[in-house]
């Protein structure tokens, strides 16, 4: 059996108000998310290209909130400081500022986004 590429695959972050989660993640993103229907699931797609791991803000039954467990980085890009700067004024808070890693591991910060999730940032400057 061969060593996958990523050891993520797909990622799904809940959220209890699909528009305002939309509008947040659009926000700090600055990108567009699309909207799809799967069923009793709404999912709003952070990532199209089949070829990266992807991953959706997603709302419907089953699907809770948590600053607690597993934690999620997304892409901050050449430097995260651009996206976080934009999380307060999108609803947000910053629960862990901009922060070296150390070990030429680049950069993280932690986020609290507008439905009670922990979320990560990362990038190497």
């Amino acid at each position: 059996m061969s060593q996958p590429v990523h050891a993520l695959n797909w990622f799904e972050i809940p959220v209890t108000d699909f528009a305002r989660a939309k509008t947040f993640y659009e926000a700090v993103l600055g990108l567009t998310i699309h909207t799809l229907e799967m069923g009793p699931m709404t999912m709003g797609m952070l990532s199209a290209d089949q070829n990266a791991v992807g991953g959706a803000i997603v709302h419907g039954g089953g699907v809770t909130p948590s600053t607690e467990g597993t934690t999620v980085y997304l892409n901050g890009g050449d430097d995260l400081a651009p996206m976080l700067s934009r999380v307060e004024q999108a609803g947000g808070s910053i629960a862990v500022p901009k922060t070296e890693i150390g070990n030429d591991f680049g950069f993280f910060a932690l986020f609290i986004d507008t439905e009670g999730n922990k979320v990560g940032l990362h990038s190497m400057a």
